[in-house]
């Protein structure tokens, strides 16, 4: 009897997971009970009574819910939007019952809602998701992606998954992550090394409370594979987004997502319909600094009115000064921000220029000391080994060096050089505090008011180091 009481549990859950699933996507359609209870094969009196134990909430609330929200959503970022337009898209038969259902969920009318949006959500304990004692401002929000952030714009595949939805609790993250890749390894449809982990958020965790946020923990899939229990098949539609790379501690997280939808907004681009995901590219407790590096994936539309990246020719030279002197002029020095756009402008022009020869690292931004990006050819790759651009805000001169993606291998190649005769670039003193084995200074006096024949100097010095290093290490 147990077994035959956990099949019908599952099949409960596989089944209100559809019709959350379709709700989600058609929330400006025909979303009635009886509709809703064909989708998921039940009469509509069961329907009902499934439907309210599995998500806590009974059908017809949730529904409004999420039309409510979904309009609350629209009106935080686009003010100018008509209220009895949105009303009757997403299936309010008058624009007075609209503002009446508004009203009662939120405490105040739609027209006020556009103008104390944030501060009526505080008010009913939804705390905004992109905390902003992270972000005061555009320009600050400017700032920060500079320092944090590699953001493009790129048409995604359709990306398969097998995931576990999850209402609320998000500290159960990891176990749930923890089950679908134990199941995967299971079933022999995991490939250890071939799969990424990846949240999507069904909901806008700034319209609705967190206990009520549905999202997934997904891991990506060859093909469509059947789940099993509360694991299921998900589907990411494939489409234009904007995705922004960044390198950072758990808790700067917030504020990622929150630059982000500030950046869309600045360029010029439109939000759409679709999954907004998480990508996780690194294991935090394998980071030097314990960092997560994430991808966050947010469905756009439009077309924008800024190109993403930059060449070096296009920067402009009143953004660069120089950090030293030239010519025996003195020059202002370069501010952090400033920096960090060269650094990445640095980073796309080896991989436009040399693609696939190198594996590229993302730019390291959490100490103002010094910021790098790493180059690793294949054959060091399978050594463990990469070589590592460094810029010095403190000392102003890039550095080339030799490292490892761990203390143990450091240490390992620094004793083998240490204890040769080596000579040619200088090995460092002690491996206790390094993070390089081997280092060569670029140069010492960098003039970014010429980025193009900066860029030239440090790719031709960077060459010869890794093809010097290269040598030897085979």
């Amino acid at each position: 009897m147990p077994k035959e009481s956990n099949n019908t549990k599952t099949a409960y859950i596989q089944r209100i997971n559809d019709v959350l699933d379709f709700i989600e996507k058609n929330l400006d359609a025909d979303l009635s009970l009886d509709k809703l209870a064909k989708k998921a094969r039940y009469s509509a009196f069961h329907f009902h009574r499934v439907f309210s134990t599995v998500v806590g909430e009974n059908i017809n609330k949730f529904v409004t819910r999420k039309r409510i929200e979904r309009i609350g959503s629209i009106l935080l970022v686009e003010k100018d939007r008509s209220i009895k337009e949105l009303a009757y898209t997403y299936g309010f038969n008058s624009e007075s019952s609209f503002s009446r259902s508004f009203k009662q969920f939120y405490g105040v009318t739609p027209t006020a809602f556009k103008t104390s949006g944030k501060e009526t959500l505080s008010k009913i304990g939804i705390a905004l998701f992109p905390l902003e004692k992270y972000i005061c401002s555009i320009d600050g929000t400017q700032k920060w992606l500079d320092m944090n952030a590699q953001i493009e714009v790129k048409q995604l595949p359709e990306i398969q998954l097998l995931g576990i939805m999850q209402i609320g609790e998000f500290e159960k993250m990891g176990s749930l992550f923890e089950s679908l890749m134990k199941w995967g390894a299971k079933k022999g449809i995991l490939n250890p090394y071939g799969f990424k982990a990846i949240t999507i958020y069904h909901d806008n965790p700034n319209v609705t409370q967190l206990e009520k946020t549905r999202f997934s923990a997904c891991i990506t899939v060859d093909k469509e594979i059947a789940g099993e229990g509360a694991i299921r098949s998900l589907t990411i539609e494939k489409g234009k987004y904007v995705v922004g790379r960044f390198e950072i501690d758990a808790r700067d997280i917030p504020a990622a997502w929150q630059s982000m939808l500030v950046w869309v907004l600045e360029h010029g681009y439109r939000f759409r319909d679709g999954d907004y995901f998480e990508t996780y590219l690194n294991d935090p407790t394998t980071h030097p600094e314990q960092q997560f590096i994430i991808e966050i994936n947010i469905p756009i539309e439009g077309e924008g009115k800024a190109s993403v990246e930059q060449t070096p020719q296009e920067i402009s030279k009143k953004q660069i000064s120089s950090c030293d002197t030239l010519n025996g002029e003195d020059l202002a020095p370069i501010d952090y921000g400033q920096a960090i756009t060269y650094m990445k402008t640095l980073r796309l022009y080896f991989k436009k220029a040399y693609g696939t020869l190198f594996s590229y690292g993302a730019i390291y931004r959490a100490n103002p000391d010094f910021s790098y990006f790493s180059l690793t050819p294949a054959a060091l790759k399978k050594l463990k080994l990469k070589f590592v651009i460094v810029w010095d805000h403190k000392a102003s001169q890039f550095t080339i060096c030799l490292s490892g993606q761990n203390k143990d291998i450091r240490k390992k190649y620094w004793h083998i050089f240490k204890g040769s005769h080596w000579d040619k670039y200088q090995v460092v003193h002690s491996i206790e505090k390094s993070l390089s084995i081997i280092d060569h200074p670029i140069l010492t006096t960098a003039n970014f008011q010429n980025p193009e024949a900066l860029t030239k100097q440090i790719e031709r010095e960077s060459l010869k180091f890794i093809d010097d290093l290269s040598e030897v290490l085979k």
